[in-house]
């Protein structure tokens, strides 16, 4: 921007001329300042929070993956002593109780978002577990394994990003959830976009107040778009079966059980 000044008879500009560049100067440096402090925040947000959050996380799983029972290496698949292509029915599954405000109910692997994804299941949706610790359990809803609706809230684009490729599930992908008591295998089904006053996807049966809950199901939210707010994106998941810690982990998640308990 050009500011004509306008020059006294002595050659020299005037003073009101010599203000108004001046001003002009001081409102280019703020704005300047503004948009580094803008870029500043923005790489905080989108990275340096990422990088904290990742390193909580995988303390969390080590610290509640090092006390857990059973063999990291997944028992062969059999039903009166003949091999079956199906998992073995261990019965009925076994649902815990929920841990105090922050406690770590489990950890989640999901090999659609890559071999390396390991994140802890923490009680509780409030900004001190979702900014630090991972996936947050709804406090009202079913813990793994129940009949009725197990549901996590999880970031999409900060604080660990821990549920950023939501969007990539496709139906029949597998979604497992390890806790004290043993493996559970929740099948992905669909997923909606709702807005973020929809609460009824927290219910048991999902969009239907008062109907008694016949499946297990697995429900993550998270906002929508990537990079907004507007919205939350919904994931469904139905449980297919389980099996307790003395059986040892699927064989998909073999590998990354091992990892998380340092044996591996």
């Amino acid at each position: 921007m050009v500011v004509q000044e306008k020059v006294t008879a002595t050659g020299k500009p005037a003073t009101g001329g010599v203000i108004l560049r001046k001003s002009v100067q001081i409102v280019g440096e703020l704005l300047i300042t503004a948009g580094i402090v803008l870029l500043l925040f923005v790489a905080w947000q989108l990275w340096w929070t990422n990088v904290e959050s990742d390193a909580k996380q995988s303390a969390a799983v080590k610290d509640f993956a090092r006390d857990l029972a059973g063999p990291v290496t997944p028992a062969p698949s059999t039903t009166g002593g003949t091999a079956t292509a199906g998992p073995k029915d261990y019965g009925a599954p076994v649902a815990g109780e929920a841990p105090g405000h922050g406690g770590t109910i489990g950890i989640m692997y999901i090999p659609r978002f890559g071999e390396t994804y390991t994140r802890p299941i923490v009680e509780g949706t409030s900004a001190d577990v979702l900014d630090t610790l991972g996936l947050g359990h709804y406090g009202n809803t079913s813990m793994p394994g129940a009949v009725g609706n197990f549901a996590v809230a999880g970031h999409r684009q900060t604080h660990g990003a821990v549920l950023d490729n939501i969007h990539t599930l496709v139906p029949g992908d597998k979604i497992y959830v390890q806790t004290r008591d043993g493996y559970y295998v929740y099948v992905f089904r669909n997923n909606r976009i709702v807005l973020p006053t929809e609460a009824e996807v927290l219910l048991p049966v999902p969009n239907q107040p008062g109907v008694r809950p016949t499946e297990r199901l697995l429900t993550m939210t998270s906002c929508n778009p990537r990079f907004g707010s507007e919205e939350r994106i919904i994931a469904y998941s139905v449980l297919d079966h389980w099996q307790p810690a003395s059986a040892g982990p699927p064989a998909e998640i073999a590998a990354q059980v091992a990892r998380a308990r340092g044996e591996g």
